[in-house]
């Protein structure tokens, strides 16, 4: 496999581990959720203000409203930080370029 295609297996699977740890094995719940962000994203949740960031997170991303994301819910959720990492991933290297 190449490294991209590798990648996306990674989210997939790293998506279905959290998600059959509760009722329905597709979806995440919230505590699902807040589980896969803590243990795979703990850098992003500490830079958190809100409390209420798993809520947030949820409510923003439940397009069909059972408080619960399936995978095509949760995509956008990573690829929305993943485009913010390279935003400041481009920042940085600018800085650096700059003489």
């Amino acid at each position: 496999m190449t490294e991209l295609e590798k990648s996306m297996e990674t989210l997939i699977v790293v998506f279905h581990r959290y998600a059959k740890e509760g009722g329905n094995k597709n979806t995440l719940s919230k505590k699902e959720l807040k589980k896969l962000i803590e243990n795979e994203l703990p850098a992003f949740l500490k830079t958190q203000k809100c409390p209420d960031t798993i809520e947030s997170i949820i409510k923003d991303l439940d397009q069909n409203k059972d408080d619960e994301l399936d995978f095509e819910e949760f995509v956008p959720f990573v690829a929305g930080l993943t485009v913010a990492c390279e935003k400041h991933y481009s920042l940085s290297q600018g800085k650096k370029c700059k003489k």
